[in-house]
């Protein structure tokens, strides 16, 4: 079958087992989508029949409405994506109710079967290992054990990774919650980071309000026998990270 997609690829070290000779593959994307540049891409690449404006609306009503649904207990198949709701914790006996402070609702998306054929027509290009080497392979909740997905402000935030230290005297240095709808940035105090080492971190959330959050690392630390970058690097996590 014909390539039609292309996807670009580094290798980084395997922060994440004991072995110096595991790596995995981290997809290089171009960038974030937003519904408005997909709607606006199907407008002018796809031949959609109607304005970019009108899908863009129609698509919010429809994933506002997909929520709503999602929230009363359905579960929802697009063809492309199925999610579903989920009830994570323990329960103590047959009777026993659902208490928030050890129980939460949670929503699981798996790709649909549309989505896993244009799979078949995707190319991966290894760019070969990554010139700093550097990444955030995964975050933990402490409070709650999501991985990947909640915070919880005023509470512990467990990161891993590789050359993630924060080193270096440069005002740019340290870590940072960026806030999705807006970029406001809130950066964690020094004095919060409760562990920093090059392959693991673990900091106090700052008090930030309900929202989405992309997580970014800013060091000199270059992993090479204590030697300072002369200028700082970052990186930034690939996955949104959520406070309800």
């Amino acid at each position: 079958m014909a390539t039609l997609h292309t996807i670009k690829a580094h290798l980084y070290h395997n922060a994440l087992t004991e072995s110096p000779y595991d790596y995995i593959a981290r997809v290089s994307a171009e960038r974030s989508l937003s519904i408005k540049d997909i709607c606006e891409s199907a407008a002018s690449r796809g031949g959609a029949d109607v304005s970019a404006s009108a899908m863009e609306h129609a698509t919010n009503l429809f994933f506002k409405e997909m929520g709503y649904r999602l929230c009363d207990g359905f579960a929802v198949n697009t063809g492309w994506f199925s999610a579903a709701p989920h009830i994570k914790g323990v329960f103590n006996a047959p009777n026993d109710h659902f208490d928030p402070t050890r129980h939460r609702v949670l929503f699981e998306m798996q790709q649909g079967v549309e989505l896993r054929k244009e799979l078949s027509l995707v190319q991966v290009d290894m760019l070969g290992l990554a010139e700093s080497g550097m990444y955030i392979a995964q975050v933990l909740d402490v409070k709650t054990g999501s991985i990947n997905d909640i915070l919880t402000p005023n509470r512990n935030l467990k990161i891993s990774g590789h050359k993630i230290k924060v080193a270096g005297d440069n005002g740019l240095n340290g870590i940072y919650f960026i806030a999705e709808s807006d970029s406001t940035t809130t950066q964690v105090d020094v004095s919060e980071i409760v562990t920093n080492n090059p392959s693991e971190l673990v900091i106090v959330i700052p008090a930030l309000a309900a929202g989405a959050y992309r997580l970014e690392v800013t060091t000199q630390f270059s992993g090479s026998g204590g030697v300072i970058l002369k200028e700082p690097r970052s990186v930034t996590f690939d996955h949104l990270l959520t406070v309800q």
